[in-house]
């Protein structure tokens, strides 16, 4: 998404249909915090975390109780100011972690700036600064500020300088344009938050927007990156930033498949897609569905079809412009739409509650472009049974190279999918799922 100091709508252009990947928890390496010389917080509920009550009082009204094992390990050590680099498993509240962690520190100045938190696409941005405002309801002076490329930027200018915000979200592109013309100070960022690190370091371009930008911040900071995967590779990468982090991985990339969560499989020929899934929601019973795509003009093409036969659908793809987009995530996210189309776009991190039924139309490709496709796969599915809940996933098969990918699944991932039955129980899929 790195936008030019010339051009504010090129956000997107190099991360518009990401690649995705996988997911899990995994408890905190006992050495770090011996290593630290400090003795881990152990919590069974959010209120042993010994929160501000304002804080506490903001996740009970958000219907939250305990904490996911990746919120049990991070959020006490974060709170203490460690650095932490964090692998965890789609929709086990990653965001939560740095949020939380960060009101519980923040003592904002009116005027300055004291969080960052960067990500790689407009909608993540968006989201991420919904769960800043709700978790921030009861804290004065925590507000809250998003910036990204495809929004006038003289807005972004106005807003900076008359009511600079304590929490700044946004995308590299654009917020490294703020610091290069000096509309954007960092010189009192105490908290620099980078979420699906290994996509905003992945790509060189926009490693280097992440570099400016962070030389831009005092040297005396916490660092704090989150990903659904770590790849081996980026990690010395994002460890470049910290200072002796806490390092929380998944143990074995077998944990990576998502509990609760039903997957299958259906052979197919090109042709026989729509006619398919037309079928599959006529007979599903499901909340919302997402059905992924590979390319914008599918998406378009797609959509117009289901739209067509009366379904309740609505598209997000990176053709569109940021208001529409925007839109179609708000819409689609407090249920006004049922189904959603989509290109890998919000693949990533996007979190609806309501989605239960994940549908592959076209199989995740593997390529320079759109990275390895087993990744991809798992973080498309993680949208359905988020946080514990149910999920059914079903990808259609129409070629060789659909076949070679979902091997790969099954083999990276330890996980065996099979054949979509005459009928799924609906009790597989629907409702909660055993944490």
């Amino acid at each position: 998404m790195a936008d030019n100091a010339n051009g504010a709508d090129e956000e997107l252009v190099d991360y518009e249909e990401e690649d995705q990947q996988p997911t899990e928890t995994a408890a905190a390496k006992p050495a770090d915090a011996g290593k630290k010389g400090y003795v881990g917080i152990h919590s069974t509920g959010f209120k042993d975390f010994l929160l501000k009550p304002e804080v506490l009082r903001a996740i009970v009204d958000c219907g939250f109780e305990h904490p996911s094992e990746v919120q049990h390990s991070c959020i006490p050590q974060a709170m203490i100011g460690s650095d932490i680099l964090c692998q965890a498993k789609s929709g086990m509240g990653k965001t939560a972690v740095f949020v939380v962690s960060v009101l519980q520190q923040l003592e904002p100045v009116k005027g300055k700036v004291s969080v960052l938190v960067l990500c790689h696409t407009r909608e993540l941005a968006f989201q991420i600064c919904h769960e800043f405002e709700r978790f921030s309801t009861y804290l004065s002076g925590a507000t809250v500020g998003n910036f990204f490329g495809g929004f006038p930027i003289k807005q972004h200018k106005k807003t900076l300088k008359e009511e600079c915000p304590a929490i700044i979200v946004g995308t590299p592109g654009r917020l490294k344009q703020l610091v290069k013309e000096k509309d954007l100070d960092l010189s009192t960022v105490k908290y620099f938050v980078v979420d699906e690190c290994d996509k905003v370091l992945d790509k060189p371009d926009m490693r280097s927007d992440v570099q400016e930008i962070f030389k831009a911040t005092p040297r005396t900071k916490q660092v704090m990156m989150f990903s659904a995967t770590l790849s081996k590779e980026i990690r010395p990468v994002c460890k470049k930033f910290m200072n002796d982090p806490m390092e929380i991985y998944v143990d074995d990339e077998a944990k990576l498949t998502l509990h609760g969560l039903v997957q299958h499989y259906i052979m197919l020929n090109e042709e026989g897609k729509n006619r398919k899934l037309n079928e599959l929601l006529d007979t599903l019973e499901f909340n919302q569905v997402v059905i992924f795509v590979k390319s914008v003009g599918r998406a378009k093409e797609l959509s117009k079809l289901l739209n067509d036969c009366n379904f309740p659908v609505i598209c997000i793809h990176g053709s569109m412009s940021q208001p529409e987009r925007l839109n179609a995530y708000k819409q689609f996210k407090e249920g006004q739409k049922r189904l959603l189309v989509a290109t890998d776009l919000i693949g990533r991190g996007i979190d609806i509650e309501r989605v239960n039924i994940v549908i592959n139309y076209d199989m995740p490709e593997t390529d320079e472009r759109h990275g390895n496709g087993a990744d991809t796969y798992l973080h498309r599915v993680g949208r359905a049974g988020r946080f514990g809940t149910k999920g059914l996933a079903i990808t259609f098969v129409a070629s060789e190279p659909d076949s070679v990918v979902l091997n790969q699944v099954q083999e990276r991932f330890d996980v065996n999918i099979n054949a979509m039955p005459d009928s799924v129980e609906a009790s597989l899929y629907m409702g909660s799922g055993a944490k």
